[in-house]
């Protein structure tokens, strides 16, 4: 017999390499097939959503910000839009727009980050960031300039950008001063080249043909591409607000992982950049619309491998938008509006870097927290990472080397970019008394 179809083959990686927080990949290959293939999650539980229990409504941007170091805007703003939502609060447009542009700098250091320390060594045959550098110092130089960008436009607006703390229900804390907006302005233009370089740098990269098909869940607004308002909309014409992401997606535990994962109709999606790009490509200014076009990838794309691509599309969108929102820019005497708490129940949700970010929270009507519940994209994702592993696996070659199926494995887990830490629950308890 041919040895693909005799032997039994047992991979354990225990920490994957690049990856935020602690998991494994468990893949068993008997006769040829894949037996078994089961993406670990063993952090420990982190129990956010019980620290605020209790709390005041105030308190809750501050805190759920710490629940992820990449991306504490997208917990921010989900956060808000939940409580604004409940409360009757409409900030305005001023708040609208320097929220956006807050989010864009996560984006853009996210992104950036992703891509030049995480994902492009997988692709250049380095097993670091740090070693590619020493041969392409171009390339990892712009990605970490673009990166302190994106933190500094965080920094702008929420004082520091890791945690940062700008944000409240009804607004922000302060303005910023028109002299700090427009020292950053500058230089955003000036890294709009650099940034449209990326996209160029990235469409070059060979990747695998791994076409699959896969249904894509992301936010839709009627204007604007999407980032921190808008319906939920899916590949096969589903189209929703917050308040009914319960009656259609459903979370549920496994065995073999502490993070929860997601279903919707019962069957894995996909959220993040790829997702947004395939169903929102037309909210995009049409110049990047034409980048698009001119990068040779169809559109929209059923490979996860252009994953790394549609970050670096985000990426330049982030910058020209961010551009757009601030050369006009003029300070506001109030930068938030009075908020009075109800008691109820509040929904929310915005499109961090990793995708689709939910929030629910019901209130007492001191404004105190009675339960609150968070689903984070890397959760929502959990499923599809599994499915893709299986279909890209099978189409990659299981007569593989060890170390080659290893790497190839660790190449689609990082398409999905996945904050492991975040996504990392309580457990269910069975309690058995006899």
């Amino acid at each position: 017999m041919d040895e693909t179809q005799t032997r039994k083959v047992d991979i354990h990686v225990p920490v994957l390499a690049r990856v935020e927080g602690e998991g494994a990949l468990h893949l068993r290959i008997r006769g040829g097939a894949i037996e078994t293939l089961t993406l670990q999650i063993y952090e420990p539980p982190r129990l956010f959503e019980k620290f605020l229990e209790g709390r005041s409504y105030e308190e809750v941007p501050d805190m759920v910000a710490r629940i992820c170091g990449i991306c504490p805007v997208a917990y921010q703003i989900s956060a808000v839009n939940a409580l604004e939502s409940l409360f009757g609060v409409g900030p305005g447009p001023w708040v609208h727009a320097m929220r956006r542009v807050l989010y864009c700098g996560e984006w853009i250091q996210s992104h950036c980050l992703h891509i030049h320390l995480l994902a492009a060594p997988d692709y250049f045959g380095y097993d670091s960031a740090i070693a590619m550098a020493h041969d392409h110092p171009d390339i990892v130089r712009r990605g970490l300039a673009l990166q302190g960008l994106g933190n500094d436009i965080m920094s702008l607006l929420g004082a520091r950008s890791v945690h940062p703390v700008g944000v409240k229900v009804g607004g922000f804390h302060h303005a910023p001063h028109p002299g700090d907006v427009a020292a950053l302005l500058a230089r955003l233009r000036a890294a709009l080249p650099e940034s449209e370089a990326l996209v160029h740098w990235a469409a070059g990269i060979v990747v695998p043909d791994d076409d699959q098909a896969f249904t894509c869940v992301s936010m839709r607004d009627a204007t604007e591409y999407p980032i921190h308002r808008g319906r939920v909309v899916a590949s096969d014409g589903l189209a929703i607000d917050a308040s009914a992401y319960d009656r259609h997606f459903a979370e549920y535990q496994v065995e073999h992982s502490t993070a929860l994962y997601s279903r919707y109709r019962d069957a894995p999606y996909l959220v993040g950049p790829l997702a947004r790009l395939n169903l929102n490509r037309d909210r995009l200014p049409d110049a990047i619309q034409q980048l698009m076009h001119d990068t040779g990838v169809t559109w929209p794309s059923r490979n996860m491998f252009n994953s790394m691509l549609a970050r670096a599309i985000e990426v330049h969108y982030a910058i020209s938008e961010a551009v757009r929102l601030l050369q006009d820019y003029a300070p506001v005497q109030e930068p938030a509006v009075a908020v009075t708490p109800r008691a109820g129940v509040g929904y929310g949700w915005s499109e961090a870097p990793r995708g689709l970010l939910w929030h629910r929270y019901e209130v007492d009507g001191e404004g105190h927290i009675v339960a609150a519940r968070i689903v984070p994209p890397t959760s929502q994702n959990q499923a599809r990472i599994e499915e893709d592993l299986r279909i890209s696996l099978q189409a990659f070659g299981l007569q593989h080397g060890d170390d080659e199926l290893r790497l190839h494995c660790e190449k689609v887990i990082r398409n999905y970019d996945p904050c492991i830490s975040c996504a990392t629950h309580f457990l269910k308890l069975k309690a058995e008394r006899l």
